[in-house]
């Protein structure tokens, strides 16, 4: 759900909250007011009656058969009335209504003394007698015999019960005219209002947030890679939403975070065509580095060879030969270290396109197996080639779209990485396998295996294990040859990964996608 939706649902849910409280208010206070108003014309009657009429005990006892018909005449004239003759303990004596009461009939004496009492009252709701429950309002006078007494209690008490109304067709048309025209209005007004003000006040919310969002969908899509963007416009970002950017710089806190992003965004372009700039001037320095230093250091590797082979057979200078073979040993290292840096230079050259064919990548394990024989032969490491050894694959032909010159070099790479660290004995497994959608290509040694520990930086720039490298000699490469394999793989659009049990041996799987038919 948007944001937008969701403000929009709350300000229409507040708003049909707010007019069904209304609505409840309205009938909390009809009804509130037909039950005060009921008590006072109740109460007001009482109060005639009992001053016409002081001596009702005496008539009671006088008239008991026309006592009843004198107190129906009296409510003759009030609907949903009946009133009650009560002793001083509540017990009915005389009533108007037609329900015949079982003798000894009491009502409760706690609402007719809120009644009576001095403290007036918005109203009380008492027994109804005739109906058997407590929810009538009543109204209750103190009624005095004429003759003194001792005692100052009243004998009795004139019961008035208003019925609980079950809306008459008269007052419910009312009720239904009331809230058919002017609440029902109402209630349409507050929820079109509530309407009107949830759709203004989402889109004046959300419009700066579109906006802003707009802007940093386009950083986030096209980048900061546009170098020849206009004086003043962002990299990435085109010059309708820089518009819309400027649109949102209010006073509020929009037009606060619309500001600091086009800051930011300015900052970040400023930034970024520096790294570009520093990193263009690093690979073109390494380049040139590399390839002014390759041409001395092959001149320095033959004159070294030369002075080898002139004194090969001098006894006298035994001493001297071996100085001149670790100083051409660790030359061939530096030239090779140079071509590398040189190497991974121009593949991390963003103008750098490969030159792709679809082949079938066992062809080329084929030849890099054949191409270290000899080598691994001198060594006593056994290298194979299980392509050789699979004409027909199950999973089909691995056949995916290479840089073949790229990607042999890779194969070398990890080939002559192995080499370097198998013992005599050992083998090297090379083996592409075709899975849905990928080429697994693998090389696989038996040899020392590599701590759990150095695996996750293997193919690091200038990373070494110091566990497997020996530093004096320089031997164990100096940490390029996996980095140039992992950025090969990726240009290639794969990815590395290494299986390593130290003591057992290392396999490193090259996934590419693979290429249909």
């Amino acid at each position: 759900m948007s944001v937008r939706l969701k403000i929009a649902l709350t300000i229409f849910l507040t708003g049909l909250l707010t007019a069904v409280g209304v609505v409840a208010t309205v009938l909390f206070a009809f009804q509130r007011f037909d039950h005060e108003s009921t008590y006072y014309r109740a109460d007001a009657f009482l109060q005639r009656v009992v001053t016409l009429h002081p001596d009702m005990f005496a008539l009671q006892e006088r008239f008991p058969q026309e006592f009843t018909e004198f107190l129906r005449s009296l409510v003759l004239f009030e609907p949903d009335t009946q009133l009650y003759l009560l002793d001083s303990r509540g017990t009915v004596i005389a009533s108007t209504g037609e329900v015949r009461l079982p003798p000894g009939f009491k009502v409760a004496l706690g609402p007719v003394m809120e009644a009576i009492g001095a403290k007036p009252m918005p109203y009380v709701m008492g027994d109804d007698p005739e109906r058997m429950d407590a929810s009538a309002v009543i109204a209750a006078r103190p009624l005095r015999r004429a003759v003194i007494r001792n005692d100052g209690d009243a004998p009795g008490y004139l019961y008035l019960v208003s019925h609980k109304r079950t809306l008459p067709e008269g007052r419910l048309a009312a009720l239904q005219s009331t809230f058919a025209k002017p609440a029902l209005v109402l209630i349409l007004a507050v929820v079109a209002l509530s309407t009107l003000l949830a759709a203004w006040v989402t889109a004046a919310v959300t419009r700066p947030l579109a906006r802003l969002t707009a802007v940093v969908s386009g950083v986030t899509r096209d980048g900061l890679e546009n170098i020849g963007a206009a004086p003043g416009q962002v990299s990435g970002v085109t010059p309708d939403a820089l518009r819309e950017l400027d649109a949102t710089s209010t006073r509020d806190e929009f037009g606060q975070l619309s500001q600091g992003i086009r800051a930011m965004l300015a900052t970040l372009r400023a930034q970024w065509s520096t790294l570009r700039r520093l990193d263009h001037f690093r690979r073109e320095g390494v380049s040139n580095l590399s390839h002014d230093l390759r041409s001395p250091l092959t001149a320095t590797a033959a004159c070294l060879e030369t002075l080898e082979n002139r004194w090969a057979g001098d006894e006298a200078r035994a001493a001297d030969r071996q100085l001149i073979e670790v100083a051409r040993r660790n030359t061939h290292n530096a030239a090779r270290l140079v071509q590398s840096l040189g190497d991974l230079a121009q593949l991390d050259e963003p103008e750098f396109k490969l030159r792709s064919e679809v082949m079938d990548v066992s062809e080329l394990l084929d030849d890099v197996a054949l191409r270290f024989t000899e080598r691994a032969a001198r060594q006593g490491v056994q290298i194979v080639s299980m392509a050789a050894r699979a004409p027909a694959p199950p999973a089909g032909v691995p056949r995916a779209a290479v840089d073949v010159e790229l990607f042999e070099r890779a194969i070398a790479n990890l080939v002559d990485n192995a080499l370097k660290f198998c013992p005599p004995g050992a083998s090297i497994t090379l083996g592409a396998v075709a899975t849905d959608g990928e080429v697994e290509v693998s090389v696989s040694d038996t040899g020392p295996g590599i701590a759990a520990a150095d695996v996750p930086h293997l193919f690091n720039r200038f990373y070494q294990s110091r566990q497997t490298v020996a530093p004096a000699t320089g031997e164990g490469g100096k940490g390029l040859g996996l980095a140039i394999v992992k950025r090969i793989v990726e240009l290639h659009g794969g990815r590395v990964a290494v299986e390593s049990v130290p003591g057992t041996g290392t396999r490193v799987v090259l996934s590419l996608p693979r290429a249909l038919p």
